[in-house]
């Protein structure tokens, strides 16, 4: 006896794909556009810019849509992002497209490596272009960093540049695994910038796990100065850093 066959959903998936999307991405460019930027050694990524060396950003999940405006921007250059396989992933990766940025679908739960191939290829091949990853990937640990953005940097011989994003004036989504944080209108909205990571082209297993440490200790460390200038706080920290000096 075959199993039954599940009817399909038509017009929840042309909501997702055809309604949403446009609808989303302008939304949250009307929303990123209400807010005030306040931001910390740029420099760090305009220089990069300027000499086109390629750059892969390494950012918290959690912090995604208080970034996602500001590297749209002309003048933060191009780049390619990886959005989830998953349904509701089809509408965020539009949204994405819509706000300018190239797409490689996957997450660390389905298709990951072949979107990281797809990102090794990209940059590989256009000059200009720059990848982002969360370095604690689509499903955590939350704040736990990942090898892929380890992997993206040495395949293409890009920096890793720590990215922060922090705010008071916000929502958080507590029942996701990040903790989403989402600025409110019209919020201040500071971002900084990280010391550039050289990741060398051979490694071994220490020198692998070395660097992990060092981006998530320092991508961890920059959250923690801008939430403590912005007076933002969360009563689950990721982890237990210990106070700068």
């Amino acid at each position: 006896m075959t199993d039954p066959v599940r009817p399909r959903k038509p017009v929840r998936r042309f909501f997702l794909h055809k309604i949403l999307p446009p609808i989303g991405w302008r939304a949250y460019r009307a929303l990123g556009r209400s807010w005030e930027y306040e931001t910390s050694n740029i420099e760090r990524l305009r220089d990069l810019i300027a000499d086109r060396r390629p750059i892969v950003g390494a950012f918290l999940h959690s912090r995604t849509f208080a970034l996602l405006h500001f590297f749209s921007l002309t003048e933060q250059g191009r780049w390619i992002l990886m959005c989830s396989q998953s349904r509701d992933g089809e509408a965020m990766a539009r949204i994405e497209e819509g706000l300018g940025f190239r797409v490689a679908r996957g997450s660390s739960g389905k298709g990951g490596a072949r979107a990281l191939v797809e990102m090794i290829k990209a940059q590989r091949e256009e000059r200009g272009l720059n990848s982002c990853l969360a370095i604690d990937g689509s499903r955590g640990p939350r704040g736990v960093a990942q090898l892929g953005t380890l992997t993206l940097a040495q395949k293409t011989g890009s920096v890793i540049l720590p990215v922060a994003a922090s705010t008071q004036k916000c929502w958080r989504w507590n029942a996701s695994w990040d903790r989403t944080v989402i600025p409110k209108w019209g919020a201040q909205v500071s971002v900084g910038i990280g010391m550039p990571i050289e990741v060398p082209s051979k490694m071994d297993g220490e020198q692998i796990e070395a660097l992990r440490l060092q981006l998530e200790q320092q991508t961890l460390a920059l959250h923690q100065k801008l939430d403590r200038q912005t007076g933002y706080q969360d009563p689950e920290p990721m982890q237990k850093l210990p106070p700068e000096r």
